[in-house]
C-alpha cells in the first residue's frame, strides 16, 4: 500500500488516516490531502472500514461517558471528606499562638533582669545625642 502525506497531491479516491481515524474523499479530478499520513483504500474496503469505525465509536463512548460520572462522584466524595478536614484543621491553633501577631520581645517568663538596663542606658544615650544635634542647628 502507498502512503501519503502531509499536503501532498493525489488523485481521486478514497484516503484513511489511520491517526485521525477518517477516511477523506478526494474528486476524480484530484486534490490534496489535509495533515497527516493517508492510505488509498478501494471502495469495496471502505465497507469495512467505515462500519468498524461506527462500531468502535457506538461501543467505547457510553463507556467514556460512565467513566467521566464515575470520576466526577469520586472527586465529589473525596472533596466531602477532606473539606472537612480542612476546616478542622483551620480552626486548631497550636499553644499560645495567635495569628497576625508579631513575636519579636519573646514571652514573659523568658525575660532576664539585666537585660533591660542596657538597652535602657542605649536609648538615653542616643536620646541625649538626637537633641544635642537639634540644639546644635
Amino acid at each position: 500500500m502507498a502512503h501519503y502525506g502531509n499536503g501532498q497531491q493525489v488523485g481521486g479516491g478514497y484516503y484513511w488516516n489511520a491517526r485521525n481515524w477518517e477516511v477523506e474523499v478526494i474528486s476524480d479530478d484530484g486534490g490534496h490531502l489535509k495533515g497527516g499520513d493517508y492510505v488509498k483504500v478501494p471502495f469495496p474496503v471502505l465497507f469495512v472500514i467505515v462500519p468498524l469505525l461506527g462500531a468502535t465509536f457506538l461501543m467505547f463512548m457510553p463507556m467514556i461517558g460512565f467513566a467521566l460520572f464515575g470520576y466526577a462522584m469520586t472527586r465529589k466524595l473525596a472533596g466531602a471528606f477532606t473539606q472537612g478536614a480542612t476546616e478542622l484543621a483551620s480552626t486548631v491553633q497550636p499553644g499560645q499562638f495567635a495569628a497576625g501577631n508579631a513575636y519579636f520581645t519573646g514571652k514573659p517568663e523568658e525575660k532576664k533582669e539585666g537585660a533591660e538596663a542596657a538597652p535602657s542606658a542605649q536609648l538615653e544615650k542616643i536620646e541625649k545625642e538626637i537633641a544635642a544635634r537639634k540644639d546644635g542647628k
